[in-house]
């Protein structure tokens, strides 16, 4: 339990349905669907699309998400995923002849097909209760009158005011500028596409005027995507992988997401006594760096498009985490890990529902990037993502960009179940990070008896390329003590991640959630 003499936050107790993402008008739009007499799936989904007006840095309606859903809160895990391929016309001999080495993060080439919006209609129609008009009605309302701009909302929003280009500025920007705290943000032109996909479903997006739109804005800016590449996108339905952590289940997407990430790095932590080590202390934030350098090492040779993953079982494999865990020296940071781990292996937002019958939706949705690709369509503003920033030009890779393909995310949900039921569906926010976060949280809890607040309220640290973030909540012996380990740490400019859990107990049926401080949002439940 906190410390009520110091600044925090509980976690938050109800017993109907609860919310939990990172602005109070999205969950709170979730809570009143549920209320409404819509479930779960309603609720993330109307959520979801709303916080692309909330946070429009963040995510949007030309953006990918992946779900798990449990219908019913037993052992049934389904994962969906909605995330969009390359057009089919791309070509990494093409971009390598044209001089890059990776695809570039801003422009048209990292430019995929936007495959939220087709995840969300397929979501509603299976399983939602209410209509997709209904569902979709409070982000329209939102798109129209505005929504303040909240604080963190906004200080993201000014590191990225450069980002936005050509017609991009014109509807994310006010006056050419990122807008200030309460500021009141309007997207009228996405109110005109929402309400297109109210009426039309799917086909309402991916073909018509406003897939012309799309397409004809990326094609004037040298793109090669096509109307067929819009209107054949499709979703898909996927078996969910896991793996266990001290008698507790860690649920994740498969590939083209990097989850597998999560469960190789929860088994290689397993090789170590994390419970005897100070949860604040050199020795854990040493050896979870020193782990998650191998597992995505791991990931960046193995993750791809669910087609292209030809090594899922290497990864995921207890073996294959032993004798990565064996290349951790204790007290030493290693600087060149691919080298050392050859002969072993030859910005985004969250939302988590529960409601009264315990269905359970983790849903992440994101345009990658602050504001993806950087660029919008001509007529109604739909930014779209930079997604193929995550393919490879390295010839014969799995990941390798190619016309058709889905490149390797970083979004991933989750969820964590024991004794047969889903206990708590979560997520972390933070592009790279979100591995590491899953691992992190779960550990707080298992390993030192976190409540789920607690657990996400915690320092988080992150060994990020070449450099250690520690963030300020650590002190500075901790940071002195990584430095001499042989770590490059740093304080980071802006706080790592952030996150959103819902717990339930089977016995009471009380649901308890939590959200991360770091963001502006909240838990809310009725």
């Amino acid at each position: 339990m906190r410390d009520f003499h110091l600044p925090g936050r509980s976690p938050v107790f109800a017993m109907n349905g609860m919310c939990a993402t990172s602005h109070p008008i999205a969950a709170k739009v979730a809570v009143q669907i549920m209320e409404s007499g819509g479930n779960a799936v309603d609720a993330a989904i109307a959520s979801a699309v709303l916080l692309g007006i909330c946070e429009p840095q963040m995510t949007g309606i030309g953006g990918d998400c992946f779900v798990l859903l449990s219908p019913n809160g037993t052992d049934d895990v389904i994962a969906l995923n909605g995330s969009g391929r390359a057009p089919n016309a791309l070509s990494a001999q093409e971009l390598r002849a044209a001089g890059h080495k990776t695809i570039p993060i801003h422009g048209v080439e990292p430019v995929t097909i936007p495959g939220a919006i087709d995840a969300f209609c397929r979501l509603s129609k299976d399983y939602g209760k209410l209509s997709l008009a209904s569902v979709l009605a409070p982000a329209i309302y939102y798109a129209n009158a505005g929504v303040p701009v909240a604080p963190r909302v906004a200080r993201d929003w000014a590191v990225a005011e450069n980002f936005p280009q050509g017609d991009a500025r014109k509807f994310y920007l006010l006056d050419g500028k990122a807008p200030r705290v309460g500021q009141v943000f309007r997207a009228p032109n996405q109110a005109k596409v929402l309400e297109r996909i109210a009426l039309e479903g799917r086909d309402g997006f991916y073909q018509g005027e406003i897939a012309e739109d799309m397409v004809n804005s990326l094609n004037a800016l040298g793109g090669v995507h096509t109307l067929d590449d819009f209107a054949n996108n499709a979703c898909e339905y996927t078996q969910p992988i896991s793996g266990e952590y001290k008698g507790t289940e860690l649920v994740e997407h498969p590939p083209n997401g990097q989850g597998a990430t999560a469960l190789l790095l929860n088994n290689i932590l397993a090789n170590f006594d994390i419970a005897g080590m100070d949860a604040l202390g050199s020795e854990r934030a040493h050896i979870e760096a020193e782990a998650a350098k191998l597992a995505y090492d791991a990931r960046n040779r193995i993750i791809a498009d669910p087609d292209y993953t030809t090594r899922l079982n290497h990864m995921l494999s207890p073996d294959t985490a032993n004798a990565l865990a064996a290349l951790i020296d204790p007290k030493r940071a290693v600087l060149n890990v691919k080298e050392n781990s050859e002969n072993v292996h030859k910005d985004t937002v969250y939302i988590t529902v529960v409601d009264k019958d315990q269905m359970s939706v983790s849903l992440i949705y994101s345009t990658y990037h602050k504001f993806g690709s950087g660029i919008a369509s001509a007529k109604f503003g739909v930014n779209f993502q930079n997604r193929g920033h995550g393919f490879t030009l390295e010839q014969g890779h799995p990941n390798e960009a190619k016309g058709g393909r889905r490149p390797m995310h970083t979004i991933i949900p989750a969820m964590l179940r024991k004794n047969g039921k889903v206990t708590m569906p979560f997520g972390v926010m933070g592009g790279a990070y979100q591995p590491c976060g899953h691992t992190r949280i779960m550990s707080n809890m298992l390993d030192f008896g976190m409540d789920t607040q607690t657990a996400i309220d915690a320092p988080r640290c992150f060994a990020d390329g070449t450099v250690m973030k520690v963030e300020s909540g650590y002190n500075d012996v901790v940071r002195a003590e990584l430095t001499n380990m042989g770590h490059s740490v740093s304080i980071p400019d802006e706080a790592i991640g952030g996150a959103q859990s819902i717990h339930i107990n089977h016995e009471t049926g009380v649901l308890e959630s939590a959200s991360d401080p770091r963001k502006d949002g909240c838990a809310l439940g009725y």
